[in-house]
Formats: structure tokens, C-alpha cells, sequence
């Protein structure tokens, strides 16, 4: 028995890896996330039972209740795939459900995949680093395990791309305490809704204008220079409001 936390990549199926592919194909039941792409699913085998424990706002599923979901599947089922949106370990938790899973005694594989921090923007042209621009990236989630909102004026460098996560409801916040930590409130800002979907949408403006934007989650907030690059258009619904 074998539990695989499975990246699903950030979107359209094209971005699984083989690995992660494969590992669909073979298995005996998926435990799949709320923003997993639909057609990531047409990789399960057919005759896989699949769980969903996605996590939406008012009905979600505990963290603690599908770590004891997970080890109770794992005695039940030869492969089980825990299938999570963009990288299990970046901001998916994946470092709780490997060690709950080592803490009972249950082998458990890892396989990464494509972390929407990176290429979300990039889905809509936005490279998070360039030279001349931007010399480094942080990826922020705007709250913390706990609900403790992140001080965004410690964040605020103009030689940093910032990626901000389940950021959309705080924007408000996130430029007031950006520009009171020091940026410009003409910094470049673009949010990429729903990224590598049919339905994704680009809005870009600045940053004092952030609180504005019409958006919704699931959404990526990038704040710096390379924000207002398009290198290449996948998916052409920008909103310009510079």
C-alpha cells in the first residue's frame, strides 16, 4: 500500500507530469482537490473510486480529517493518489499529510508538479523574474495556518516580484500596507483569474487601484515590474486599467 501526493500542475491536463499521468492511470482511488482541473479526472482510471475533499469557503474539509481519510484508504486500497492543485508543498499542505501519513506507518511517494505561483503568471505572459526588472520573487500566502493575516510592509521591495496566494479577498489591505512599506502606488499589479483554463482572465492596473479590481478567486495577485509584461498571450481576456 502506497499513498502518491500527486501535483496536478496548475491547470489545463497538458501540464501533469508523466509521472503523475501514469500514477493516474493506476490507480484504486483518487483523493482529489476543489481546484483541480477537469480534465486532469480524464487520466483516472476508470475503475478508480474518487473522494472529494475539496476545501471551499463555508464547507470544507479538515485537515485533520483527510490525514486519518488518507491513512484509513491506504489499509483499504493497493494505490491511493492524493491529486492537489499546482504542488502538494507549496501552500497545499503536503508536508501535514506526509508526516501524518509516516506517523502511522503508511509508505508514501511524492510527486511535484507545476506550482500556480510560477506559472500562473506566466500564463499570462508575466515572467516572475527578469533581468533589469526583477531580481528575485517571493511567494506570499496573505494568511497564515491560523487565519493571522501576513504584514505585507515587511514585503515591500522594489527589486522583488511578489506573488500573493489566496490574495483576492485582502487586496485592499495587501497595496495600503505595500505602499506604506514603501512602494510606489503606481507599482505595476496584475491578478490572473482562474490560470490555464478556459476561463482564465488577466486584469492589470497599479497598485493603489488593486482594491478596485474586479476579481474572484482562485486568482494569483503578482505586484512588481514584471507585472506589466505580456510576453506571450495563452489566453487573450486582459483587462488594462492603466
Amino acid at each position: 500500500m502506497t499513498v502518491y501526493l500527486v501535483g496536478a500542475g496548475p491547470g489545463d491536463a497538458d501540464l501533469l507530469t508523466v509521472r503523475a499521468a501514469r500514477l493516474l492511470g493506476e490507480a484504486d482511488v483518487v483523493v482529489r482537490d476543489r481546484l483541480v482541473d477537469e480534465s486532469v479526472m480524464d487520466f483516472v482510471n476508470p475503475e478508480a473510486q474518487i473522494v472529494d475533499v475539496g476545501k471551499a469557503p463555508g464547507d470544507s474539509s479538515s485537515q485533520e480529517s483527510i490525514n486519518e481519510l488518507l491513512v484509513s484508504l491506504a489499509h483499504r486500497y493497493e494505490t491511493v493518489v492524493r491529486l492537489k492543485g499546482g504542488d502538494p508543498f507549496v501552500f497545499g499542505r503536503g508536508g501535514e499529510e506526509l508526516l501524518a501519513l509516516h506517523e502511522a506507518g503508511v509508505a508514501c511517494d511524492v510527486v511535484p508538479g507545476l506550482s500556480s505561483a510560477l506559472a500562473g503568471p506566466l500564463a499570462a505572459g508575466i515572467p516572475v523574474t527578469h533581468r533589469g526588472v526583477s531580481r528575485g520573487v517571493t511567494i506570499v500566502s496573505a494568511r497564515g495556518a491560523h487565519g493571522d493575516a501576513t504584514d505585507f510592509r515587511s514585503l515591500a521591495n522594489p527589486e522583488l516580484s511578489l506573488v500573493i496566494l489566496m490574495g483576492v479577498e485582502y487586496r485592499r489591505t495587501i497595496a495600503l500596507q505595500l505602499i506604506e512599506g514603501g512602494l510606489s502606488a503606481g507599482t505595476p499589479v496584475a491578478v490572473v483569474e482562474q490560470a490555464w483554463t478556459g476561463q482564465q482572465r488577466t486584469t492589470r492596473g497599479a497598485l493603489e487601484d488593486l482594491a478596485n479590481f474586479d476579481v474572484r478567486p482562485p486568482a494569483i495577485i503578482v505586484v512588481g515590474g514584471v507585472a506589466s509584461f505580456a510576453l506571450r498571450s495563452l489566453h487573450l481576456f486582459d483587462v488594462a486599467l492603466l
